[in-house]
């Protein structure tokens, strides 16, 4: 059987699969109505490896550096995990053969979550280049709201910054105490942090004195929202931020250092762990998760504070402060949403027992775990 591609001017040979020529005017038939009603899929030769060199190219060139090294890392992973040899390999089979790995490597639901949604961008990019025919299925990985994280007290807080030299020695403690309370008094995210500049340079978040207040000039490639803005500061990181001497003011704000005096690698990958690790010496539990143990059974393990936890520090500290629409600006949220939905209403009961404590002397009072009377009783 045999047509001649619009696209090249060459003819296409296939055979029919049969000798007989009844049987092979069908087979011609099926081929053609496939063709014309653009459901007929070539076959797909495009190795592994050619579609990671294009990929690099096309796509992961024009991200910002730390972006495209996650990107990197994950299909890194994936090839590891699962070797495919072409891209048509890349199907649901394998999708699900390589989650089912991950979990025997004990990995945490948002770690495997997080390399599907990545594996997932890139699919659909190969997708709509004609590079990958068939998209494969992805699942949604359940992850438990245990596991979220909650905001740090300051009691717990202050014992972070005493379990430091325990975990990155006495030479470093200083540049991880001031990393520390710069994540807690500014709300950045982890990311954020790392790319937070005295000076210009691509992919950066500035400081920003040039107006009444100091600010934070944000570039689009190195901000969630992907946008050029700038942003206030809160006071209390304008004044940590005082306390570095002028002549010290250039390059990275954070740079925090290895026990040998190194600056570190300024990733994810390098810092948050490290962070992690800090609070859980200081024994700060903000949650608990679930993962498989070495027997393949499911248990409770605690989650010990974060750097995204002491964003939530901070984005609790000043969601009594301001209204809604200030807090959003402030956290840096996209849609206000994100800011009723996380930091506003869940301090109802704090804001109550604010208002009953004003008016205690003319109410009266009652203990912390005292419920207030029913309609009826007597108080």
């Amino acid at each position: 059987m045999r047509y001649v591609d619009p696209e090249t001017g060459k003819q296409v040979w296939r055979t029919s699969g049969t000798a007989n020529h009844t049987k092979a005017l069908k087979a011609a038939a099926v081929w053609e109505a496939e063709l014309r009603e653009g459901r007929y899929q070539k076959r797909q030769r495009m190795t592994w490896e050619a579609f990671r060199d294009r990929y690099d190219v096309d796509v992961l060139d024009g991200m910002k550096e730390s972006t495209a090294g996650n990107y990197s890392a994950t299909l890194n992973v994936f090839e590891r995990t699962v070797a495919p040899q072409r891209l048509a390999d890349c199907t649901t089979a394998k999708l699900t053969a390589f989650v089912v790995a991950l979990r025997n490597q004990h990995l945490s639901a948002a770690t495997i979550a997080r390399h599907l949604r990545q594996l997932k961008v890139a699919f659909r990019w190969a997708h709509r280049q004609g590079l990958l025919l068939t998209l494969p299925q992805f699942d949604r990985i359940k992850q438990s709201k245990g596991a979220r994280g909650r905001a740090v007290s300051g009691e717990e807080f202050d014992r972070m910054l005493a379990a430091v030299p325990k975990v990155v020695g006495e030479a470093a403690a200083e540049s991880w105490r001031f990393y520390l309370r710069g994540l807690d008094a500014s709300g950045l995210r982890l990311a954020e942090s790392l790319v937070l500049r005295w000076d210009d340079a691509p992919d950066a978040i500035v400081v920003d004195y040039s107006g009444r207040h100091p600010m934070l000039r944000v570039d689009a490639s190195a901000e969630k929202a992907n946008t050029h803005r700038t942003l206030p500061m809160a006071p209390e990181f304008a004044e940590l931020l005082e306390t570095v001497p002028m002549d010290q003011r250039r390059g990275r704000v954070f740079q925090p250092l290895t026990k040998d005096g190194q600056p570190y690698a300024p990733t994810r990958d390098s810092i948050g762990p490290v962070v992690s690790a800090i609070g859980e010496k200081a024994g700060v539990i903000v949650g608990t998760r679930t993962k498989v143990d070495g027997d393949g059974d499911p248990e409770t393990v605690n989650k010990f504070a974060s750097a995204h936890d002491l964003r939530r520090a901070f984005g609790f500290r000043w969601s009594r402060r301001v209204m809604p629409p200030v807090l959003k600006e402030l956290m840096r949220h996209t849609d206000i949403g994100t800011t009723m939905r996380f930091y506003v209403g869940v301090n109802a009961q704090a804001t109550a027992d604010e208002l009953w404590r004003a008016a205690g002397s003319k109410l009266g009072s009652r203990g912390e775990n005292e419920p207030f009377a029913k309609s009826g009783q007597s108080t």
